[in-house]
Parts: structure tokens; C-alpha cells; sequence
């Protein structure tokens, strides 16, 4: 799952994802409540944990302008983090693989510098392939 207003809880909570079978196949627990973090001075997330979705990419990434807030489940792993968030949150699920990334990958908290990024095709490819299990 991606991010944004109207995702996971989303803008007054209206994303409704809460207490779902998709929450739980998702590698966060969700917030009962608006879990939006507006940062408009911006922030760079911080990789925290190689993983094979980041492979060949650089370890500094653009800055983002938001974030919804989410908890990582036990069996989950925290690959990118936002202060003490998780921002990038994988897990095996049964058969196959989840993610959960906090921000927006489109223009609200996504910031140009993010979409002219060099590595920003690569990474939503490499998240693709590793969620398909072709990694």
C-alpha cells in the first residue's frame, strides 16, 4: 500500500483501512484516527536496513513533504524510517510478500525532487519485483 490523504487512515480517518483483512496483510498496524503527518519544511527518510528493494540505489533519498503513520508489526521489517516512523515496511505474509510505504509517490507529498530523482523508476520497480517474488 502507498500513501497519501486518503490512504491507510488517511484525512480524517476516512481511508477506513482499520480493522480490514487488507491491514492484516499489510506489515503496519494502521492508526484508529487521522494518521497524517504534514512535514512542510520537508524531510528525508533514512534507510535503516539494506534490503534487496534498495539494491543499486542511493542511501540519500529526496525529500518528501508528508507521511501517514504507522506502527510495524512484530514479524516486519523497517527499511526506511522517518525520525522513529516506519516510512518503508516490508513482510512475508503467508505465501507472499507485503509493503507499505508511508508517503505518496504522486504530487501532494511526493516532491519534484523525488519524481526527477534518477533512482525513482528503479526503486517502484524493484519494490514490484520483490512484492512478485522475481527478486
Amino acid at each position: 500500500m502507498i500513501g497519501g490523504y486518503l490512504t491507510f487512515q488517511g484525512i480524517d480517518g476516512r481511508g477506513r483501512w482499520h480493522n480490514t483483512p487488507v491491514e492484516e496483510v499489510l506489515p503496519v498496524e494502521l492508526m484508529p484516527y487521522d494518521d497524517r503527518v504534514e512535514v512542510p519544511e520537508g524531510y528525508n527518510p533514512k534507510v535503516v536496513a539494506e534490503h534487496p528493494i534498495l539494491a543499486g540505489l542511493d542511501n540519500k533519498w529526496p525529500y518528501f513533504l508528508g507521511y501517514n503513520q504507522l506502527k510495524a508489526k512484530n514479524d516486519a521489517i523497517i527499511i526506511m524510517q522517518v525520525e522513529e516512523d516506519p516510512f518503508l515496511v516490508v513482510a512475508e505474509v503467508e505465501q507472499g510478500r507485503s509493503a507499505a510505504f508511508a508517503s505518496d509517490c504522486s504530487p501532494h507529498w511526493g516532491s519534484q525532487e523525488f519524481y526527477d530523482w534518477e533512482f525513482y523508476g528503479r526503486f517502484w520497480l524493484q519494490l514490484i519485483k520483490w512484492l512478485a517474488k522475481e527478486k
